[in-house]
């Protein structure tokens, strides 16, 4: 398995396709591969050590989220965190990462349009509206009685 961080940085090329644009990341100097210590690098063996310590790291901080999601706790926040880690080694993490944000940033510029944000706010009344006269029918039959001390009427 090649996970091309033996070699030199790469540097991508920008989503459209022009190679003589370059994408943010590779703009920041942040190419893909290897960020480990160059000494750890040089050594063949050495770098294999420090990518499975990395990889090993990496797999608990993601299962520890994956363990949070249905328990209190972050667990999407714990997951790329260990997506994160990861990253540091490995570039299909990296690749990984540079999507999601691409995709959390797209999803945010589409919650700022006003028509989206004039939809959502018309269904959160609606539900709310709805919510509420659930409720007011609730309290009208059966007070403030909780749903189980409530006898067959």
């Amino acid at each position: 398995m090649n996970t091309g961080s033996d070699e030199a940085r790469e540097v991508a090329v920008a989503p459209d396709g022009q190679p003589g644009k370059k994408s943010d990341e590779a703009q920041d100097g942040q190419g893909l591969g290897s960020r480990a210590p160059e000494f750890i690098r040089s050594r063949r063996l050495l770098h294999l050590s420090w990518q499975v310590l990395v990889f090993v790291i990496g797999l608990a901080v993601v299962v520890a989220g994956i363990i949070m999601l249905p328990l209190p706790g972050p667990g999407w926040v714990v997951i790329f965190g260990g997506m994160a880690i990861w990253a540091t080694e490995f570039v299909w993490a990296q690749l990984v990462l540079r999507w999601t944000k691409r995709k959390v940033t797209e999803a945010a510029h589409r919650a700022l349009d006003p028509k989206v944000r004039r939809r959502n706010i018309t269904l959160t009344v609606i539900g709310l509206v709805i919510v509420a006269a659930i409720l007011g029918v609730y309290l009208w039959k059966f007070g403030f009685e909780m749903p189980w001390n409530i006898k067959n009427q």
